[in-house]
């Protein structure tokens, strides 16, 4: 299926475009889209930027009623960036890929969260459009709007531990084993969610070793394993990671957000000393027992915060 697109258009010719496919526009699009409209077989999708995308089989012919040359469809590199550490497979970047990434395992406080993404080759420009990349690189007010526009643009399964849970299920799960249990389950539900579609691989922003990863995974009912890869920044290889990693982090940003609100106090991110501070505070309004709502206790904060009181 080839994707066109049409770039720097005027106001003009983009109302233009639009009131041609009145009868065709979409009632839902992302925030950084004009319109989105399907005709023929062709969907497309006019942007903010001025560009105009056009996918379909008869994308070229579409692309060309409105004049000009349409840029040609993108070429595909090669995705592993770490030679042939990631084992990740030529052009690997451009295929329909699910990907998935957690975040929030390293903070003291706020939930684990994990996230599995369908991007399908047709969408990567879109993707691109709405300014997905690698999260470090964003700010976390970009980070926010951006993972609103994915999460009504790509088929996702977001997966949520909060601390209380975490707490719970962490002296018999270790860190490595629960992150394996919630990627699983979360490509599993995706898998489930887009049949009978069937991606061109999986792709998981690697936390151990792979033979680690099967070994926990072994212990799972529900094991996804067809075309599964592992790789280290797997968001520099292809825009599922990237999305699935912006989902997670405005959905963790969220729930700290919330849990400020509730107890009346900035709960940060991290775990340093900013932590250990606050969670003195809380546990001097409501001991343990309130803490473990907020807070992963066997991080070495938790004793910390004990000594400051």
């Amino acid at each position: 299926m080839a994707n066109y697109s049409l770039k720097k258009q005027s106001p003009a010719k983009l109302n233009e475009m639009k009131d041609y496919y009145r009868k065709q526009l979409s009632t839902k699009v992302p925030e950084h889209t004009i319109f989105m409209a399907k005709k023929n077989g062709v969907t497309i999708t006019a942007y903010k930027t001025g560009t105009v995308l056009f996918q379909g089989d008869h994308a070229e012919k579409e692309a060309g009623r409105w004049g000009g040359v349409a840029s040609q469809p993108l070429k595909g590199k090669v995705s592993s960036k770490n030679g042939d550490k990631n084992h990740l497979p030529e052009n690997f970047s451009n295929w329909s890929v699910i990907g998935s990434d957690e975040v929030g395992n390293g903070s003291y406080f706020g939930p684990v969260v994990v996230c599995a993404c369908y991007v399908s080759a047709q969408q990567l420009p879109l993707l691109k459009e709405l300014g997905v990349k690698d999260s470090k690189m964003l700010k976390d007010k970009d980070i926010i709007k951006i993972a609103k526009d994915i999460r009504v643009s790509v088929p996702y399964q977001e997966l949520l531990v909060t601390p209380s849970k975490y707490n719970d299920i962490q002296p018999n799960y270790n860190v490595n084993r629960m992150k394996v249990a919630l990627h699983n389950q979360a490509i599993y539900l995706l898998l489930k969610k887009i049949a009978p579609t069937t991606p061109d691989g999986i792709l998981i922003d690697q936390f151990t070793t792979e033979a680690s990863y099967r070994r926990y995974l072994s212990k799972e009912k529900n094991q996804v394993t067809d075309n599964l890869y592992i790789a280290t920044k797997g968001e520099q290889h292809h825009l599922a990671v990237a999305a699935a990693s912006i989902i997670c982090r405005a959905r963790f940003l969220e729930e700290l957000e919330k849990a400020s609100k509730e107890l009346s106090m900035t709960i940060p991110s991290g775990a340093g000393g900013t932590s250990d501070l606050a969670a003195a505070k809380i546990l001097k309004r409501g001991g343990m027992d309130l803490l473990r709502n907020y807070a992963k206790l066997h991080f070495a904060n938790t004793q910390k915060a004990l000594k400051k009181l």
